[in-house]
């Protein structure tokens, strides 16, 4: 059992508490207020001068599975043979002793999703972890996966080069249709075969995807440009699908469109070079523009080579402040929002009594460059201190 005083708190959901206590016990956050009685034989942290937000919650990472520092034998995001890939699971390449991981957790990040890259039409299921642990029976968070797509440059590049399909935006957009129409065939097929008590061969690629079309996975999309970002919008629609778009980097044309979709907007990487054509009007106030519209955004460092940039989540969301983005939608954007995103709102993301405790404590502005985090928990235990 445990006590944090004193500190400043954002609460995230329920506003800003000066100078406030945090009870904890079991793992969860049993009370948060201002003049809230300690039980003596609860540990207590003075946090006097401090700052406490949730733990920071990256959306969109590829931690443990292009490690750092990334070689060839430590780059298991991709699976290049075929542009659909649906049976790939991103736990399988899961390395919890990459470096990257035990730097991002120092930097407050306590949950992250990851998983596949974007080489595929259709890459594998990704999946949210803690980032303490060292196995993933104690990371990996169950219930989590959501199958990646990805539209753009991408796919066209790895397979374009070898004369195969797809290497266009038109290959990009029929290899989608024609994997998930798949997967509505192999529903009605399987559903056939057992009323005529035949037998009925699995195909564990087609049995995720049903996952896809039945709504238990997301479709997390990948989509840079905005027509891409449209086309993503289309055929999500078209097979009525829970869908995000990620990295949204030409969001800002179609705000309002985006808006009224109502779809989560996983934006980032924010700071990049212009390597393609899909990204040379990267802008950083994207975020602000999407969350002025009333777009749901979500900031992510999207960190690749090398991983361990995840670091910078905190100081990308202070960024997108100076940018236009409101301070509030700010911190929502690596707290609550990827939390909803991932489905674990019930959880994670603010801090509320019944909630886990994953918490950080800052020596200054939690969205400011000059703050170090000092202590980290998560559920409750010490998972870093400065």
């Amino acid at each position: 059992m445990l006590a944090i005083k004193g500190a400043k708190i954002y609460t995230i959901t329920n506003g800003v508490i000066e100078s406030g206590i945090i009870l904890i016990s079991n793992g969860l956050i049993e009370e948060v207020g201002v003049d809230l009685k300690i039980p003596n034989d609860y540990e207590v942290v003075d946090a006097k001068g401090k700052e406490i937000t949730p733990g920071f919650i990256d959306a969109h990472t590829h931690l443990g599975i292009f490690g750092e520092v990334q070689v060839p034998a430590t780059a298991d995001g991709n699976e290049k043979t075929d542009p659909v890939r649906p049976e790939i699971r991103g736990v399988d390449s899961l390395n919890p002793d990459d470096n990257a991981i035990q730097i991002s957790l120092e930097a407050g990040i306590t949950t992250a999703y990851t998983g596949p890259g974007s080489s595929n039409i259709v890459g594998g299921t990704g999946f949210a972890m803690k980032t303490m642990g060292s196995t993933v029976y104690d990371m990996v968070i169950p219930n989590t996966e959501a199958m990646k797509f990805a539209l753009g440059e991408n796919p066209k590049n790895s397979y374009g080069s070898r004369k195969k399909m797809p290497s266009t935006r038109m290959g990009n957009a029929a290899l989608m249709r024609q994997a998930l129409i798949k997967a509505q065939d192999y529903i009605k097929n399987k559903e056939h075969a057992k009323e005529k008590e035949q037998f009925f061969e699995r195909d564990l690629g087609l049995e995720q995807l049903v996952k896809v079309i039945k709504k238990e996975y997301m479709a997390r999309i990948h989509a840079h440009r905005a027509d891409d970002i449209v086309t993503a919008i289309r055929i999500a629609e078209e097979f009525d699908l829970n869908y995000s778009i990620e990295h949204c980097t030409e969001g800002y044309h179609i705000a309002g469109l985006l808006a009224e979709k109502g779809c989560y907007c996983v934006v980032g990487p924010m700071i990049i070079n212009p390597y393609k054509q899909e990204i040379w009007d990267v802008r950083m106030n994207t975020p602000g523009v999407l969350a002025k519209a009333g777009a749901k955004v979500i900031i992510t460092m999207d960190a690749v080579s090398p991983s361990s940039h995840t670091k910078y989540l905190a100081m990308n969301a202070g960024l997108a402040i100076r940018y236009g983005m409101p301070e509030g939608k700010a911190f929502e954007a690596i707290t609550i929002n990827p939390a909803r995103l991932i489905g674990l709102e019930d959880k994670i993301g603010s801090i509320e009594s019944g909630k886990e405790a994953d918490l950080v404590i800052h020596d200054g502005y939690p969205l400011s460059n000059f703050t170090s985090v000092e202590k980290v928990y998560i559920a409750g235990k010490l998972a870093h201190s400065k």
